[in-house]
């Protein structure tokens, strides 16, 4: 059960009673018993609008309404070391805000947002992925190979776009990391080396959960947000916690 007092989640992104996750996601975070606010991107201005949040999670929907506010909630995660979730649009705006601010690539764009844009880091997907099941390798070593238990996995995808296959090694060798593949070695998931949980995944485990059975992924980044939301703010960064897995 759900109390005031609980940890709270913002949602950032463009709540649509259409898109098959928005629903889901709430119903999974109730039932772990967090609170959540639904952040609109075009009400996120600065990182103050969500400073009271003890979990980010940048839901699908894109393109945002304001990629602005997408991106500054992503850095306000990267940066003060909150738990960050990133599905789908989550996902490919997380790589657009490391480009951005850490690679030094400003003109990396979203081809849905900037079609004529000089560096497309997200581009259309060979095949649109619509309610699909697809095979999922995980990096050994990773975080995600820990939350799983295991290197292989089964996922479900509602998307069209990913990251563009040539700009694929901007992450070869930074903290931000390609940690999971599908079967035609298409890069399918990152998360970001020395913080608390900062994941992006191009698949969406919301839509393999409901208020009663949550993925488990989702199960890590609940147990994540309870230790940011009990631990000393000095002490918030740095520190990994323990991968919690059904």
């Amino acid at each position: 059960m759900t109390t005031q007092n609980a940890p709270l989640v913002a949602l950032v992104g463009d709540r649509d009673a259409g898109e098959p996750a928005h629903a889901r996601i709430g119903e999974a975070l109730g039932g772990l018993g967090l609170r959540y606010r639904w952040q609109p991107t075009d009400t996120l201005a600065e990182p103050g609008d969500i400073a009271d949040a003890d979990g980010i999670w940048v839901v699908p929907g894109s393109p945002y309404r304001s990629m602005t506010g997408a991106l500054t909630a992503i850095r306000h995660a990267r940066e003060a070391g909150i738990p960050y979730l990133g599905t789908c649009g989550g996902f490919q705006h997380a790589l657009i805000e490391w480009a951005r601010n850490m690679l030094g690539l400003a003109a990396a764009q979203d081809v849905q947002s900037a079609p004529d844009g000089h560096i497309l880091l997200i581009t259309p997907l060979a095949c649109a992925m619509r309610g699909e099941r697809r095979p999922l390798r995980l990096a050994a070593g990773s975080r995600l190979a820990a939350i799983y238990g295991q290197l292989t996995s089964t996922e479900l995808y509602h998307c069209s776009y990913g990251l563009n296959p040539q700009l694929a090694g901007l992450f070869t060798h930074c903290d931000l990391r390609i940690s999971a593949w599908d079967e035609t070695n298409a890069p399918r998931a990152v998360e970001l080396h020395g913080h608390p949980f900062f994941i992006g995944t191009l698949y969406q485990p919301e839509l393999s959960s409901d208020r009663n059975d949550q993925h488990t992924l989702i199960h890590a980044f609940a147990a994540a947000v309870r230790q940011h939301s009990a631990a000393p703010h000095d002490l918030q960064m740095g520190s990994e916690p323990e991968p919690a897995v059904r």
